[in-house]
């Protein structure tokens, strides 16, 4: 039987076999494959057990992976071992580091394996999510660059691994559209800028993949989660609507969602009115509007703006920041997670008793193993972890 009779016979299987073998070569991670359909788009779930949340992660995949073995939802391999926990990332993976795509593959193989276990991972779209799709790489460092050049070379490569079979549909060309040479980009920096335009643009590979699977606010039981905050008028337009209207145009079939929505100072991934650091303001009143609007919600929790004293409540704990800066690309901070137990007991984990004196300092509250819940306008106390 001559190659061409064998691919008619297994398309499906090469195809499967050849995006395996790029995908583990871009991430170094096998994804499992996917036992059920994926969930459709859910804003509104039901309380659970057990809520780990974290904050800011900015391509930094190792202290990524140190934040979830804080909580027992990861092991030392990487995988997942929370069993039915729901873990909720608050946005901003990409950016200021060089592990952005291995972070969306670690993210998604979690995914595959909680819901096998029963649990769930829930990820978020950020202000620098919004930034990379809208073509704004300003806070691009050059590893990142370099990330998706390699990314864009390999996709390329099973594609023409793919071609070599007229068994299955051609592949469309990921620069379709894109210009050979940007200006205002450096010569040795075009060819990963361009793979980055074409990778997450509306429709782009990276972004139908990876970021289309994203909420933008999720309420889980009691809490709201979202990246920035959410103002009365965001909760008048509709938490659903938002976040299908964003789904719709990462996957490029409608046009650009309202900078009111998703860009302007206001909007949900870059309001700030509620995370200001400790000993800063944060607007309790709007924020009181803001949970009565949203049946059986008590609290807020989002990042995007660094907690120097580490994950923090205000207005009575009804505000929850939890991005600590632990990116190497931002603060480099020690990494901290935010768990829920039970949909009202919170408590923060954290790791490193050698930054115990930085934080204690910083807080003004002294630190102590064991359990410690959140102190209303105090500061938390936290537990410490052995990663």
């Amino acid at each position: 039987m001559d190659s061409t009779a064998i691919c008619a016979h297994l398309p499906n299987l090469l195809s499967s076999f050849v995006d395996t073998f790029v995908d583990y070569t871009i991430s170094d991670i096998f994804l499992p494959p996917q036992t059920t359909n994926p969930l459709p788009s859910q804003t509104l779930h039901p309380p659970v057990d057990r809520i780990i949340a974290v904050g800011d992660l900015h391509g930094d995949l190792q202290k990524a992976q140190q934040a979830l073995r804080l909580a027992g939802i990861v092991d030392a391999g990487g995988s997942w071992c929370g069993g039915a926990a729901t873990l909720v990332q608050v946005g901003d993976v990409l950016d200021r580091g060089g592990d952005e795509i291995r972070i969306l593959y670690f993210l998604e193989r979690l995914k595959r394996q909680a819901a096998k276990s029963g649990g769930k991972v829930i990820t978020m779209n950020g202000n620098h999510e919004i930034m990379n799709i809208d073509g704004n790489f300003i806070c691009v460092t050059k590893s990142g660059v370099d990330e998706f050049k390699v990314w864009a070379d390999w996709y390329n490569v099973g594609n023409s691994m793919k071609s070599l079979c007229h068994g299955l549909k051609e592949s469309r060309d990921i620069f379709n559209g894109l210009p050979t040479k940007f200006t205002n980009v450096r010569d040795e920096y075009n060819e990963g800028f361009r793979a980055r335009v074409a990778a997450l643009r509306p429709a782009g590979p990276i972004s139908t993949r990876f970021l289309s699977g994203n909420e933008t606010v999720v309420v889980v039981g009691e809490s709201v989660f979202v990246h920035g905050g959410v103002l009365p008028d965001h909760v008048a337009y509709g938490l659903e609507r938002i976040n299908e209207e964003m789904r719709d145009w990462i996957l490029g079939v409608k046009g650009r969602v309202s900078s009111s929505l998703v860009r302007g100072r206001d909007s949900v991934v870059w309001l700030r009115r509620f995370s200001a650091d400790v000993g800063g303001k944060c607007d309790c009143s709007t924020l009181e509007r803001v949970l009565a609007a949203i049946p059986g919600a008590k609290r807020m929790v989002m990042g995007h703006t660094i907690q120097e004293s580490g994950i923090n409540g205000a207005c009575g704990n009804r505000a929850i920041r939890i991005d600590v800066g632990m990116s190497r690309g931002c603060r480099d901070r020690l990494p901290e997670v935010l768990e829920i137990v039970g949909d009202s007991r919170l408590r923060v984990l954290t790791s490193n008793s050698l930054y115990r004196k930085e934080y204690e300092s910083s807080l003004g509250v002294n630190r102590k193993e064991g359990l410690a819940w959140l102190i209303p306008e105090s500061g938390p106390k936290q537990v410490e972890v052995k990663a």
